[in-house]
């Protein structure tokens, strides 16, 4: 029996969510003195309203490597997937756990894929492991092509607000971040180690957004039929916007919206919209 653990940064389509082969390892959210688990249980618009209302910047605490331990118990393969090690400890903390597991489990089977993304691009990293698998694939081979195939995978956003992303130390390597009064919104994106960058910028959301389309249309022009995900934060128009123009493009195999998650919420904000591919 195998396993895919994802961290709670990245979101479950329908489909994932009725697969009991899927599970999340929640991260936690903390809004001043307010504390949520994100699990299923975590409300968006609760958490946007408090965020809103609180004059301190939110954080998210990573799982615990006994939380992670506790997943992989009955299974003989265990795939996880974690968001970007420059972004959060995630990772390590999964690597603590298998290091301990090993301990006295030496048999298991376990591989962490560090997503070097966030959000969908750690869903897309999932559904192409559930792929292989149903394939027939063994575990050596499904960590290999795993692996390659997240090295293909780009990740885009456009966000209102940059300032959780930047208190939290998460755009060290951003040169260039202007004033949110000024209505210039930089369309940012990752390097393949998953440090953020800026891409461009626009003024007003609305081209800011095509811009961020344009930027996926020319690095996908030459490996069309990928399936391609939009996650946004409480901004459904928004989302559809840009999956207009991308389908028009015909590039596309497959475009999914999905609402973001806790911790995705937590550094998109209020009206972020987030682009895998």
């Amino acid at each position: 029996m195998y396993r895919i653990i994802i961290d709670s940064c990245g979101e479950f389509t329908k489909e994932m969510e009725e697969n009991p082969v899927f599970c999340h390892a929640p991260l936690s959210l903390q809004v001043g003195d307010w504390h949520q688990i994100d699990d299923e249980t975590f409300d968006q618009k609760e958490f946007l309203k408090r965020v809103a209302e609180c004059p301190s910047c939110p954080k998210s605490a990573c799982p615990s490597p006994e939380e992670y331990i506790k997943l992989f118990e009955g299974y003989d393969e265990v795939y996880i997937v974690t968001l970007s090690g420059n972004l959060s400890g995630s990772y390590n903390s999964a690597k603590t756990a298998v290091n301990m597991y090993y301990e006295t489990n030496d048999t298991a089977k376990i591989h962490i894929f560090d997503s070097c993304s966030a959000s969908i691009g750690e869903t897309l990293v999932g559904l192409k492991i559930h792929e292989l698998a149903e394939q027939g694939l063994g575990f050596e081979e499904i960590v290999v092509k795993t692996e390659e195939y997240k090295l293909s995978i780009n990740t885009y956003f456009v966000l209102d607000n940059l300032e959780t992303l930047r208190k939290n130390g998460r755009l060290s390597a951003v040169k260039a971040i202007v004033a949110s009064t000024l209505n210039i919104k930089p369309v940012m994106g990752a390097t393949d180690e998953g440090v953020i960058i800026q891409l461009s910028q626009k003024i007003g959301i609305k081209k800011a957004l095509a811009k961020m389309a344009e930027c996926v249309v020319v690095e996908k022009a030459e490996t069309p039929g990928k399936s391609l995900m939009i996650s946004h934060c409480n901004a459904p128009a928004r989302a559809d916007y840009v999956k207009d123009i991308l389908e028009k493009t015909g590039l596309f195999e497959k475009i999914t919206i999905l609402n973001t998650a806790g911790v995705s919420s937590m550094y998109a904000n209020d009206g972020g919209v987030i682009i895998a591919v």
